[in-house]
């Protein structure tokens, strides 16, 4: 591997994503009025968007619901993989699920890959979609033991890949495994164009409109925090966390994991494709054309929300992967993104307690949204519908498998409760004094354990740091400015707005107590 050292750039200032900045979007209004239709989709990402197109397409009165702008949650943060191959999954799947399941997890998430290639030539969507073959690789011994192992259930599952030696490009690895004709895009370009359709064919879009409760029934009733009510014979609850969780304890069921995303222009060649590697700390490449300029998208740098530390350190990690194995001219943009994972990494698509048949969620991709959350769109349809679908059972939020899911419940709320009591009993360690502008901390005012930013232009932002969500305390995130919750990955602005769920409602000003949540009336929790 060569090393370049005479890059001598930075990281800009903000994070913002290029899908989003690069994507025209038009405004929606806030839903103000109470009203009906046949399918109430909360949430504005590529499973909202594409359930909302497949409904409106069979004559159904849809209507979406955002908290905040369409797209400009996970969806927009992406890095726009649309393949069947999430890193080392499949060996795993066999192990504790069996073959057929196994089988079943590759043929949805190809079968999605096809759905959206098919879409797209359909209403010639121009939203430089490009076949590329996907690489998962490893660069230590362990890691290419699994991926031999790997590459053996991709023989059994009748799963078309190669084991190969060495990449088109200047990293030592020890193995790698190729999956052939797999593809990327620009999600917001495509799921934009399915908008236009939508609305086209009756479908209504609201945006800044958060869905806090279900009044549950035959026909639920979706209540929003500004007090209108919107009511269906379905809801769909797209809306990343499940807004509601109903009897489904999806707190317990699910960790949120942050990852971090630089677009960089690099001084050799790239050879297309797209790679992530099976070792920690996570690479994974693709390339992106940015006016006009080929630029890589680096990514990885995983941990827990809220649990890793000094942000800003993962992106100057990637930096360094960057300028390490290609050299780096410059870096236009950075950004984050934040997916869940379930306890088996098998997504939750369906009803959201067994025998609650109106209420459907999809919840837990791991990262790879854009195919399972196409797959689980395909599956709404076909449950509102009556249809049969194939992989209903594979992804049925009830599904148990005792190992690893028993182990993974314990290790995984363990952790909670570790952060939980942690928090509480942290000592802040600065003072309002000792900030400098643009620096967030926890300090002790008066005895009492806030959060504190001081802007760019020296003004004081103060919160409590009690999550509103289940009570644990929020950590400060230098990289995106925000305050993140260790316990359930809830993220709020410096300011306490909540930018991603569960919590429902901004850290207050005052000191918060979890029963504050508990005996609210528009709560989902």
């Amino acid at each position: 591997m060569t090393t370049n050292t005479n890059y001598n750039g930075k990281l800009p200032p903000n994070a913002e994503s290029y899908w989003i900045n690069t994507a025209h979007l038009p405004e929606y209004p806030r839903l103000e009025n109470d009203m009906q239709v046949d399918v109430v989709i909360v949430g504005g990402g590529i499973t909202g968007i594409t359930s909302a197109y497949l409904l409106a397409n069979e004559g159904l009165k849809v209507a979406i619901i955002e908290a905040d702008k369409l797209l400009n949650g996970t969806t927009g943060h992406t890095t726009a993989k649309i393949t069947a191959q999430h890193d080392l999954i499949y060996d795993e799947l066999i192990r504790y699920a069996g073959n057929t399941m196994a089988r079943l997890y590759y043929e949805a998430n190809t079968d999605a890959l096809n759905f959206v290639q098919e879409t797209i030539n359909k209403h010639q969507i121009d939203c430089e979609f490009t076949q590329q073959d996907a690489y998962v690789y490893s660069t230590t011994e362990e890691y290419a033991l699994k991926l031999e192992k790997e590459a053996d259930a991709y023989k059994e599952l009748l799963i078309e890949g190669e084991l190969v030696n060495k990449l088109p490009f200047d990293l030592e690895i020890f193995n790698a495994l190729v999956m052939k004709n797999q593809a990327q895009f620009h999600p917001l370009k495509y799921l934009a164009h399915l908008t236009k359709i939508i609305t086209e064919k009756g479908g209504y879009i609201f945006e800044n409109t958060t869905a806090v409760d279900i009044e549950t029934g035959e026909h639920p009733i979706v209540l929003t925090r500004g007090g209108a009510r919107i009511t269906g014979k379905y809801v769909l609850a797209c809306s990343h966390f499940p807004f509601y969780e109903g009897a489904g304890l999806y707190s317990t069921r699910m960790h949120a994991d942050r990852s971090y995303i630089i677009a960089a222009k690099i001084k050799t060649e790239y050879p297309g494709g797209m790679y992530i590697s099976a070792d920690e700390p996570k690479r994974s490449l693709r390339y992106a054309t940015i006016n006009g300029e080929e630029m890589i998208l680096i990514s990885g740098e995983s941990h827990k929300t809220g649990q890793g530390g000094e942000t800003l350190k993962h992106y100057e990690a990637l930096e360094t992967f960057g300028q390490q194995v290609f050299g780096i001219e410059n870096i236009t943009y950075r950004w984050s993104a934040q997916d869940l994972v379930t306890l088996d990494k098998i997504p939750y698509i369906g009803e959201i307690t067994p025998g609650q048949k109106n209420i459907l969620i999809a919840s837990g991709y791991r990262k790879w949204g854009m195919t399972n959350g196409t797959a689980a769109a395909v599956l709404f349809r076909d449950i509102i519908l009556g249809k049969k679908n194939k992989y209903q059972e594979l992804y049925s939020p009830s599904h148990f498998h005792p190992n690893p899911s028993l182990k993974n419940f314990l290790t995984e709320n363990a952790n909670v409760v570790s952060h939980l009591i942690k928090g509480k009993l942290e000592i802040p360690q600065k003072s309002i004094h000792h900030l400098a502008n643009d620096e967030g901390a926890v300090i002790d005012i008066d005895g009492h354990r806030k959060g504190a930013y001081k802007d760019k232009e020296g003004m004081l932002h103060i919160v409590d740091t009690t999550c509103t969500h289940m009570g644990c305390e929020v950590k400060w995130n230098n990289g995106e400015r925000s305050w993140d919750c260790p316990c359930h990955g809830s993220r709020f602005s410096y300011t306490g707005e909540v930018l991603e769920g569960p919590a429902e409602k901004p850290l207050q000003k005052y000191d918060y107590k979890l029963i504050d949540n508990l005996t609210s009336e528009d709560s989902g929790y």
